[in-house]
């Protein structure tokens, strides 16, 4: 199979991916209701409050790296995985699906952290995250949220670049922090980041292996299509309304954006174009399903 097509199909799968995170977390939204601890939603300054704690994890996560304790940052994620993955599970099967199910994730991620139980542990991971987060901020604080949060990843990938660095100190930590979708048949991430820590050169005959994109890049937007789900009072198709529906596709075309140019072979920052296309997906369906702009934009009460 020629290299191109290859590609094209990782291209695909990577959409599928993103798919998955998207359905699971709009079905959670609802049971996820039990775990939403934020006392107002509609506060904007919760958005401005996750973004400073986001800024001070992305901070203390480089001074680990710098001291060679990436191994901290590995059990960190790991424990989280399974954390998420019991409030995903525990919502279909109770307390005891929940448990078997974050022992699965540990089990997996610690003794065959290989690409397919990465994307499978994290594909649970992004539907639970976004959920969460989805039903803990209105529709105002997610828009401002996805707004900040792409902005940041532009100057952190473009301008100070410490994104690139972040991401080169966690890549061979084999946990759920991206989806992994190789390029070939027989393909190992394991090997993969072996030889990288080892100093070896990637690919065969500088051919691509496997695509790489960052969970956040799935969560991030999603939280938006969540958000609506679960606030949003509009017309809706099988249970969904239309405006979160859309900010999915929107997400999806911005997907697809992002790997046109990935697949370039630069870095990109994936949140201005996937959280730009859930904005744009999510204000296109708020207008069709007929929702005025201060309703689709949260701020009524504040006019």
């Amino acid at each position: 199979m020629k290299q191109r097509t290859r590609v094209l199909l990782a291209g695909a799968a990577t959409v599928l991916l993103f798919f998955l995170v998207q359905v699971g977390a709009l079905a959670l939204v609802e049971p996820f209701e039990r775990y939403q601890t934020i006392e107002d939603p509609t506060n904007p300054l919760n958005s401005v409050l996750y973004i400073g704690l986001l800024l001070v994890a992305t901070a203390v996560m480089l001074a680990v790296i710098k001291y060679g304790k990436q191994q901290a940052i590995r059990y960190v994620i790991i424990a989280t995985g399974a954390l998420v993955a019991y409030y995903v599970f525990s919502v279909v099967g109770g307390s005891l699906v929940g448990g078997g199910a974050a022992a699965l994730v540990v089990l997996g991620l610690l003794v065959h952290p290989e690409w397919y139980v990465i994307d499978a542990a994290g594909v649970v991971m992004g539907m639970g995250a976004a959920a969460l987060f989805g039903v803990s901020f209105g529709v105002f604080p997610a828009l401002l949220l996805l707004v900040g949060l792409a902005v940041y990843d532009a100057i952190s990938v473009y301008r100070t670049k410490h994104m690139l660095t972040l991401a080169e100190g966690v890549m061979n930590l084999n946990v759920p922090i991206l989806f992994v979708v190789p390029t070939r048949l027989g393909y190992s991430f394991r090997d993969d980041t072996a030889s990288e820590a080892a100093g070896d050169d990637d690919g065969e005959d500088g051919e691509r292996d496997a695509l790489f994109i960052g969970l956040g890049d799935a969560v991030m937007p999603t939280i938006l299509v969540a958000s609506a789900a679960f606030f949003l009072d509009a017309d809706a198709i099988l249970g969904v309304p239309i405006p979160a529906l859309t900010a999915a596709a929107g997400t999806l075309v911005g997907l697809v954006v992002l790997l046109r140019e990935v697949l370039e072979g630069e870095a990109h920052a994936g949140l201005p174009l996937l959280n730009g296309g859930a904005i744009l997906g999510y204000l296109v369906g708020a207008l069709f399903a007929g929702v005025p702009l201060d309703i689709a934009l949260g701020i009524a009460d504040y006019l």
